[in-house]
């Protein structure tokens, strides 16, 4: 059971998306603020190796910022 601690996992928490064209994305400099569709209280999604698996909210307590799992997405609705 030890090696299921040594496979890697990349976690991703999507905050929101945007649609812009290269050339405006190549001029943005250090600082820049892209606008996303999602709302500021709006679930976040966590995906695991880019599977869908959990939905949360984003917390900020500092200077840290971390996400708290509210829903887990499972295997039926992942397919859709």
């Amino acid at each position: 059971m030890e090696s299921i601690n040594t496979v890697p996992i990349e976690l991703t928490v999507v905050l929101g998306e945007s649609t812009m064209p290269v050339n405006n994305l190549l001029k943005m400099g250090r600082g820049a603020v892209i606008e996303l569709t999602t709302l500021e209280n709006e679930e976040v999604q966590v995906l695991a190796n880019n599977m869908p698996i959990a939905k949360g909210d984003v917390v900020v307590k500092g200077d840290k910022i971390a996400v708290s799992i509210t829903s887990k997405i499972n295997r039926d609705m992942r397919k859709k």
